[in-house]
């Protein structure tokens, strides 16, 4: 019994073309991405505010932030540097936007309080490095089997992207 053939990360593996369209095309922060990514970001405000784990959870699945990182880990995995930079830059404005709106978000709300979900995210440590290097592993080769299943939602929840922005 080969114990290769347990492990092979090939088995059901996509096609390179569906793979590049597929991260690629997870990247845009236009249209319904760049609304999603602002709902995302208020959702995850008003959990960290009324410390609620659900509501926080919530705006991990929802946040968009997981397409950019895709494509930065496959523009440098496949050397394509364009593909890269557009990651960079696409995640570099939706970091901005949370930030900013998250600002607001906390300058306006009546709410002045620490929460312990707010507090949870403010000191990272380097479990938090192995999370983030293991969930992309996990997350990458999610995207490049022929169906998509359940890995991407657990890889935002694990690595939770989006509430340590509006902290």
């Amino acid at each position: 019994m080969e114990i290769n053939k347990y492990f092979n990360i090939h088995f059901e593996r996509a096609d390179d073309a569906t793979i590049a369209k597929r991260l690629i095309g997870g990247a845009k922060i236009k249209g319904p991405a760049l609304v999603i990514l602002i709902l995302s970001i208020f959702i995850a405000s008003i959990g960290l505010n009324m410390n609620s784990t659900a509501v926080v959870i919530g705006a991990m699945l929802i946040s968009p932030l997981m397409g950019p990182i895709l494509a930065i880990g496959f523009g440098f995995a496949t050397l394509n540097f364009t593909v890269a930079k557009s990651g960079i830059l696409r995640l570099s404005v939706q970091i901005t936007i949370a930030v900013l709106a998250s600002a607001l978000y906390f300058y306006i709300s009546p709410v002045q309080t620490a929460t312990s979900e707010l507090l949870a995210r403010t000191e990272p440590n380097i479990f938090d490095v192995f999370i983030a290097i293991f969930g992309g592993l996990a997350g990458i080769i999610g995207q490049t089997r022929k169906t998509l299943d359940n890995v991407i939602p657990g890889v935002a929840i694990a690595t939770a992207l989006m509430p340590p922005l509006c902290t």
